[in-house]
């Protein structure tokens, strides 16, 4: 092609060259501003979306380590209310085979009857306020609690453990005369057993509980490294392309410069 004034094609691929150049340069800048490589669907269509996926695992998970947590704590808090209710009943067993000694003056029967009935309320009272957001496993009326364990909908059941007065049947239990706490000692026995069985699958569920939080907590942070691996932009890799980027700019700047100096030599044609 001659020379012209109206038609550079040195500035044109100068140019083009140029722009490229600065587009490039400006992805770099924007992967170090935001520490990703993957920013949205037009960086990479196909890791992006698996990407999004992979986000909305973490999330879900990280919504069944909080009612996870929430199970464990009520189940928690209604082991601590058994164990309470144990060492309650320890001492009206004490009081009850006191009772039982024959011959025992009238004084002596009301006072101890007094005391096994203030436990007694005691226990009432624990198995009432044994509760933790509005659960609680361990009245005569509680209900099995059912645990979201994974995102697909599964579940933990605890059991609920009635442990009331009435259900360990000591809420008609006296210490009157030494017939009567005889047959109290038997019912505290009984209810000994009880409360043991319920602690002992109380406890069960709280240790399943906690294993699948352990795991979920573990699967979560896989996750995170997975998309971690898909995602994140290697900065010391940008680092240097960034440099190696501006200095190419610089020289397009410069060879975009050249080339459109390129027309004013034809003015000496006509000098």
């Amino acid at each position: 092609m001659g020379m012209s004034v109206n038609t550079n094609p040195g500035a044109m691929i100068a140019l083009q060259s140029l722009t490229k150049t600065s587009n490039v340069l400006q992805t770099a800048q924007y992967r170090i501003t935001t520490g990703l490589r993957v920013n949205g669907p037009k960086d990479d269509a196909a890791t992006f979306a698996i990407a999004q996926n992979m986000r909305g695992d973490i999330a879900g998970m990280s919504a069944i380590k909080t009612n996870l947590s929430l199970g464990l704590s009520v189940t928690s808090v209604a082991i601590d209310a058994g164990k309470a209710i144990a060492d309650l009943l320890t001492e009206m067993k004490a009081k009850a085979v006191q009772a039982s000694q024959a011959g025992l003056s009238t004084d002596s029967y009301t006072a101890l009857n007094q005391e096994f009935t203030s436990l007694r309320a005691q226990l009432t009272t624990i198995v009432e306020t044994a509760e933790f957001n509005g659960t609680n496993l361990i009245t005569s009326i509680a209900t099995d609690l059912a645990v979201l364990s994974t995102v697909d909908g599964s579940t933990i059941t605890v059991g609920a453990q009635q442990l009331d007065a009435t259900t360990l049947i000591l809420h008609t239990a006296v210490l009157t005369a030494a017939a009567n706490a005889s047959a109290a000692r038997i019912l505290i026995d009984t209810a000994i057993s009880t409360v043991s069985s319920a602690l002992a699958a109380l406890g069960s569920s709280a240790k399943r509980v906690g294993i699948q939080t352990e795991f979920t907590s573990k699967l979560q942070d896989i996750l995170k490294q997975g998309l971690g691996n898909l995602v994140d932009a290697d900065l010391a890799q940008e680092s240097a392309n960034l440099q190696a980027l501006q200095i190419k700019q610089q020289l397009g700047v410069q060879a975009l410069a050249i080339a459109n100096a390129g027309p004013q030599s034809i003015l000496a044609l006509f000098q």
